[in-house]
């Protein structure tokens, strides 16, 4: 083959591996990587565990091997749907991937957990097993399955979303840190359940002109945000009385007061643009980031008062 033939093949399978790339990272959704790595160090407020190589394998995990495991399955049955969806095939919300990318997606889902699954059996031992199996049969099976999945039954979505608190026990298993009291991990699951809901608004159009059903286009725009600030006022009583933290239960009063107002005077029943959804999380990576020292300084949600 002459070189100039050579080098223009080249050209467009080096330029399809990159693609695939950028695919699976899409895949993994980056914008909620700060939100699992909040998640993991909930259980961990005020020890040293900087020194450990368990902690900050817990903690690497947490960013793109776990977000491809929860969420590549999202996108691997949502062919349809992600074609029509405004905010897929960005970093923060999502990828958008032909079919033959798709199709191999599994395959690198398995492949990514592997080097952990045997890091966290040497650290934490077999139990880790049961970390790795909840979170393919919750994750995946339960709330994927084609036609069965819980994704199109709702109310049953928000109930899928206590899965993330398989995310505690496993930073609790990795640096030998006590479980959460049960009203942390209510919280945390209201928390993970008004940030769905939140994700639901966002994609009402598509969801709707697919035929899938959501908590969200049943009850309708308005309502579901009057649901999230109640599910935030919920919230901020449960941290105030229970953990007493005045900062992030003034934080969680005022997000609820803030959908009051979108859901009666700012947007009420109008879709937001894309470049506001986008907004809208990079300002919550913000302040999740920012906040990480304050969760692991303050140890609020690690001891009842």
């Amino acid at each position: 083959m002459p070189a100039t033939a050579a080098t223009l093949a080249h050209q467009p399978e080096t330029r399809s591996r990159f693609s695939d790339l950028i695919f699976i990272l899409q895949a993994s959704r980056p914008g909620l990587w700060s939100t699992q790595v909040w998640f993991y160090l909930l259980p961990l407020g005020q020890r040293n565990v900087f020194h450990s190589a368990a902690f900050w394998l817990g903690a690497l995990y947490c960013t793109f091997p776990l977000g491809l495991l929860l969420y590549g399955w999202n996108d691997y049955v949502d062919f349809e749907i992600d074609s029509i969806n405004p905010r897929k095939g960005t970093f923060l919300f999502g990828a958008r991937g032909s079919r033959e990318q798709l199709h191999k997606l599994p395959l690198a889902m398995a492949l990514v957990q592997v080097p952990f699954l045997l890091a966290f059996l040497y650290f934490a031992g077999a139990r880790v097993l049961l970390f790795f199996a909840g979170s393919v049969l919750i994750g995946g099976m339960l709330y994927n399955w084609p036609r069965y999945g819980w994704k199109g039954r709702p109310p049953l979505e928000l109930l899928n979303q206590s899965g993330y608190l398989l995310v505690f026990v496993l930073s609790s298993w990795l640096n030998r840190a006590p479980q959460l009291p049960w009203l942390a991990m209510l919280f945390s699951v209201m928390f993970a359940m008004h940030s769905h809901l939140f994700g639901e608004i966002m994609d009402i159009e598509p969801d709707r002109a697919s035929g899938r059903r959501t908590t969200a286009t049943v009850i309708g725009r308005v309502p579901t945000k009057f649901l999230i600030a109640a599910l935030l006022a919920a919230e901020c009583a449960l941290v105030f009385v229970c953990f007493h933290d005045i900062f992030l239960s003034s934080f969680l009063l005022a997000s609820a007061l803030w959908f009051l107002l979108d859901a009666t005077v700012f947007w009420r029943d109008r879709p937001y643009t894309p470049r506001q959804m986008s907004f809208a999380l990079l300002a919550w990576n913000i302040i999740a980031i920012g906040s990480i020292p304050w969760v692991w300084w303050k140890a609020s949600l690690t001891t009842l008062h």
